[in-house]
């Protein structure tokens, strides 16, 4: 079930929502729990029986890794020796866990793959890939390696609290909200641990996550469902026939597309989780106004960039051990990989973190003293030289990230590379099918202009405005904010039901 069908939204949320709040507390879990599955089973009943399988998997370890722990602090004669136990289960757990994800992601990439290098002719089972196993798969991993370290957030004394849950319908909750199940944003267990127990839902909370909704469902059901049919209709075109700004405005288009698809989903997702009461982490900030792949790696699809940091990133040595450049290396090469099995995801994720390494490189050899910076800061041609600066930095990153979203879109690397040879001029078409503009239509113009727009933080300039920002609590200001935000809303139904175009891209990640 998609958030942006009429199915969702005039049936399902609303009786979620109702049944929710009438409820009381003590069956708020279980009512959540109960309608997370029934949303996961509609689109694939067969495999809610793997998501169960996973948070059983978890919820034994986990408790099985604490009960060692404390025989472990009882017994310090045995200290080692439950120590070994202790790790010994987070290992397998572990294993379980990323088995669980290759046989149902990877095991027919990697059949077909050998079947095809070793010029065999054996047939390979083709696995269905369960929507959302990457995310409920990672958020498993996550508590049962916190449960392993004993982390947890201090409480009113400054005491750190071990993460342990005890209750197996509270975990299974964490791990099957249907808010965040299908695409993220990944969740770690540490930052929603007292909410699943002891939570609060405002008037205030209720309507700011009503409104984070709202602007989420407009990113993905008329931005990026506009641009992302004009990218479709691009990339799906015959290349050879293909002109070299028509293949320029196909990726752009997916460049957007893929934004506000993807955090469109995770504003919704935000905003649900206020709804019933939860907090969950941002997933985007504006990630195409980064002058540095390492800064947009800091605003795109943070949950994950998080994840593979504190779970990869600095348990191989991080910048402190080892190599710094292979571990970038790796855990990039890992990010790409976990979109999908096929080679156009790993030379993605390997595209990117070739580049992470170069800006470290640089970075680090040509970084300007402290006292050379004040004195440039004191130039009069600092702002002119730092404008030029932005610009030319700016262009360098959306140049890298285009690119790498062509590849990530084609999976292919040849067609990958055929689509770039187009871009660049290598192959050039003698008869073109399609010039620019039967695509470039006044009404996509509009929208692509809009997308563009809604790219940078353009609200930001309001806060400037003093006199505004003043009176933001005005009756006035909420009320005109209430009447744009119906409006948004309206607008969504109107395109939802007019057009036929409704993908998710990351549903098959």
């Amino acid at each position: 079930m998609v958030f942006s069908t009429i199915l969702f939204l005039c049936v399902f949320l609303p009786i979620v929502i109702i049944g929710y709040h009438i409820l009381p507390a003590k069956c708020k879990n279980l009512f959540l729990l109960l309608t997370s599955l029934f949303f996961y089973a509609w689109g694939e009943p067969k495999f809610v029986w793997i998501m169960l399988a996973s948070i059983l998997c978890n919820y034994g370890f986990g408790m099985a890794i604490w009960h060692l722990a404390k025989k472990q602090v009882l017994n310090k004669k045995e200290n080692k020796r439950f120590q070994k136990w202790k790790k010994l289960a987070a290992t397998l757990a572990v294993i379980l866990n990323l088995g669980i994800l290759f046989v149902f992601k990877y095991f027919t990439f990697c059949m077909e793959t050998i079947r095809d290098v070793s010029g065999s002719e054996f047939s390979v089972i083709h696995i269905a890939l369960p929507i959302g196993i990457s995310f409920y798969t990672f958020q498993g991993l996550s508590y049962v390696i916190d449960v392993y370290r004993m982390e947890g957030k201090k409480d009113e004394k400054g005491q750190v609290c071990h993460i342990i849950q005890k209750n197996p319908l509270n975990l299974a909750l964490y791990i099957s909200m249907f808010p965040q199940l299908i695409a993220g944003p990944i969740v770690r267990y540490t930052d929603i641990a007292g909410e699943l127990t002891k939570r609060k839902t405002t008037s205030a909370m209720f309507a700011k996550g009503t409104e984070r909704f709202i602007i989420g469902l407009a990113k993905k059901a008329i931005l990026a469902n506009m641009v992302g049919s004009m990218a479709a209709d691009i990339f799906a075109a015959d290349i050879s026939y293909m002109s070299i700004p028509v293949a320029w405005l196909g990726a752009i288009a997916y460049t957007l597309q893929i934004y506000f698809d993807f955090s469109g989903y995770s504003d919704m997702a935000i905003g649900l989780g206020k709804i019933f009461g939860f907090h969950f982490m941002e997933n985007f900030n504006y990630p195409y106004i980064s002058t540095s792949i390492r800064e947009f790696w800091r605003r795109w699809h943070i949950s994950l960039s998080t994840w593979f940091r504190d779970y990869l990133y600095i348990p191989m040595g991080g910048s402190r051990k080892g190599n710094v450049y292979l571990n970038l290396l790796i855990v990039f090469i890992a990010t790409g990989v976990w979109h999908g099995a096929g080679f156009g995801f790993l030379i993605w994720g390997l595209w990117h973190g070739l580049f992470i390494v170069a800006e470290r490189f640089l970075g680090n050899k040509y970084a300007k003293k402290p006292q050379e910076a004040e004195n440039n800061r004191k130039s009069t041609l600092f702002k002119v030289q730092k404008g030029i600066t932005w610009l030319v930095k700016w262009l360098y990153t959306m140049l890298v990230v285009i690119i790498g979203w062509v590849i990530f879109n084609l999976v292919s690397i040849k067609d990958g590379l055929s689509y770039l040879a187009v871009m660049f001029g290598i192959h050039q078409a003698d008869f073109i099918a399609y010039d620019i503009r039967y695509y470039l239509s006044n009404q996509n113009i509009c929208y692509f202009i809009i997308a563009v727009l809604a790219c940078f933080p353009v609200g930001a300039i309001f806060k400037k405005i003093p006199a505004l920002w003043k009176q933001k609590d005005s009756l006035f200001v909420v009320i005109g904010k209430r009447m744009c935000l119906l409006l948004i809303l309206a607008l969504c139904f109107v395109f939802i039901i007019n057009s036929s175009y409704n993908p998710f891209i990351y549903f098959r990640f």
